[in-house]
């Protein structure tokens, strides 16, 4: 991922120097097991410790010679550590050391990634519960369809992102295992307390059935994951751009004292983070296929898994980071018109009130059928004269007949639609 969508702390769990202390880790707590085991001369690991130095330059270096990455590792250990490094990878294949490495860089990446959307439940319910009764109108299909609050539209975001973070939460269990199981997985050459006391160092689960590697079904679900978090915020993107329109403006993102709207048209202020949120979406969504595909490899492994795998943890992972804090940020400080809501609502001049006039017509005598004919009518002519719905109900004789002008006003009443506004706060909102 490049720089501008990097964040520091979880860029560093992809750094080679890392990733390569990661393996130095792996290894040891192999060794460290196998001399409790008596398999390896006690002493190894506290000398090795000692002398290992990490040299991502001189590891590349020896890749480019040997054309393998965790040979060129163990060579590079071997130049600092000496003649006691020859211990290290006993028993062991490479995927044991890539795979586990992976699997724990996921994990550290996923409660980062917890983190961040902790901080974005906090901004989305501070605004839910500030605008809980700030009207607003309802839109099916992009058409104004009933009154709603504000705070609700908040509270559908709040809820959604609860379900991702059990999601992501369920996503890292499952992907925080761990394989020390040499070649093709059937431990013949190595012990499996080996794996058992490496995983619990780690922090990690033992893979219960390694084929050389671990199942990449665990991968493709997390990654499914990240994709449904990116698909969220795009969700919420999509919602702010569209309530940012100039005849709309409903809400606008944060706009600073010497900020720059557009290179030509001074006047321009532009929903440009929600739009980049929509891009990086994207991008992470792109993602989730590859991981897919991943899962079918040829009987005990091959490597068709690798060069993918290289590319889409960082970027997925450092996307959806940066991805997060900045949604969090924008709603945190986004402008809320509530006098432009109000304005918005009264646009139509009030049709929004036809279900309770169609339902009333239906207590007092007419069909279902009939009721909707008659206060389709009235509406369709309200909207066509732009005037008002209400006159246009109260002048017609049907209703009147049957229906006090003093009832039908009644009906005409905002508060009727944010009247269970409380019930569905508290239940979303209840420890």
């Amino acid at each position: 991922m490049i720089e501008r969508y990097s964040r520091k702390e979880i860029k560093n769990i992809w750094d080679d120097y890392n990733r390569y202390s990661i393996w130095l880790e792996i290894e040891l707590a192999a060794a460290e097991a196998m001399e409790k085991l008596k398999i390896i001369p006690k002493g190894v690991v506290k000398k090795v410790r000692s002398k290992a130095k990490i040299n991502p330059k001189r590891i590349l270096q020896i890749e480019e010679k040997v054309k393998h990455d965790i040979i060129a590792f163990l060579t590079s250990i071997t130049e600092k550590a000496g003649k006691e490094a020859r211990y290290l990878h006993k028993g062991m294949t490479s995927s044991d050391v890539l795979d586990t490495c992976f699997n724990l860089q996921l994990k550290q990446s996923g409660e980062i990634l917890i983190n961040d959307i902790n901080l974005l439940l906090q901004s989305i319910k501070k605004q839910a519960v500030k605008h809980k009764y700030t009207l607003c109108i309802g839109r099916s299909h992009g058409i104004h369809a009933e009154p709603i609050t504000f705070g609700l539209k908040m509270l559908t975001f709040y809820q959604e992102f609860l379900r991702n973070k059990k999601r992501l939460e369920d996503s890292i269990k499952e992907i925080s295992t761990c394989a020390i199981s040499g070649a093709v997985g059937t431990f013949a050459n190595i012990d499996p307390r080996v794996e058992q006391y490496v995983a619990k160092k780690l922090k990690l689960k033992i893979e219960p059935v390694s084929t050389q590697v671990i199942p990449r079904d665990r991968h493709a679900q997390f990654f499914s994951t990240l994709g449904i978090v990116a698909s969220s915020i795009e969700r919420f993107a999509i919602e702010i751009r569209h309530l940012q329109r100039t005849e709309v403006l409903e809400v606008e993102e944060f706009f600073g004292k010497k900020q720059k709207g557009s290179s030509a048209m001074p006047h321009k202020k532009n929903p440009i983070l929600s739009e980049n949120l929509t891009g990086l979406a994207r991008l992470i969504r792109s993602n989730v296929m590859p991981a897919l595909e991943n899962i079918a490899l040829w009987h005990e492994r091959d490597i068709s898994h690798s060069a993918v795998e290289r590319n889409i943890g960082p970027d997925s992972t450092i996307a959806l980071d940066f991805a997060l804090n900045r949604l969090s940020n924008v709603v945190k400080n986004l402008n809320v018109y509530s006098k432009n809501m109000r304005r918005n609502l009264n646009i139509t001049n009030g049709i929004f009130f036809s279900q309770r006039v169609l339902l009333e017509l239906t207590t007092v005598g007419f069909t279902r059928e009939e009721s909707y004919k008659i206060v389709q009518k009235n509406a369709m002519k309200a909207w066509k004269e732009n005037s008002s719905f209400y006159d246009k109900i109260i002048s017609d004789k049907k209703i009147t007949n049957k229906i006090s002008v003093n009832k039908l006003r009644k009906l005409f009443d905002f508060s009727y639609h944010t009247k269970k506004i409380n019930i569905i706060f508290s239940r979303s909102l209840k420890k």
